[in-house]
């Protein structure tokens, strides 16, 4: 897995944005095969910043319905990327 395939997407959500102006936390939607230190490495070589640390969480898919049809969703892994003080936050439009 190189390090563009260990990121599949940020999460831009209003709780995401909140943590990247307050704490400086960038948050992920990661593959769910990626340990910590390839999200590490895959941060620092895409945004050309310096990470502190990262954490995880695997959530669990929801239920969905649809008449009497019942399944669940895939399950996915969110990383939280917190950046070391002297780093600035990076926009996700600047990255090319």
């Amino acid at each position: 897995m190189t390090l563009f395939e260990v990121i599949s997407r940020p999460i831009v959500t209003e709780k995401g944005v909140i943590k990247k102006d307050t704490e400086r936390t960038l948050c992920f939607e990661v593959k769910h095969e990626a340990t910590k230190t390839q999200i590490k490495q895959a941060v620092e070589k895409i945004f050309k910043v310096k990470v502190e640390e990262v954490r995880t969480v695997i959530n669990e898919g929801k239920l969905r319905r649809r008449g009497k049809f019942a399944g669940y969703g895939s399950n996915w892994k969110k990383a939280y990327v917190k950046l070391k003080k002297d780093q600035k936050v990076p926009e996700y439009s600047e990255v090319v």
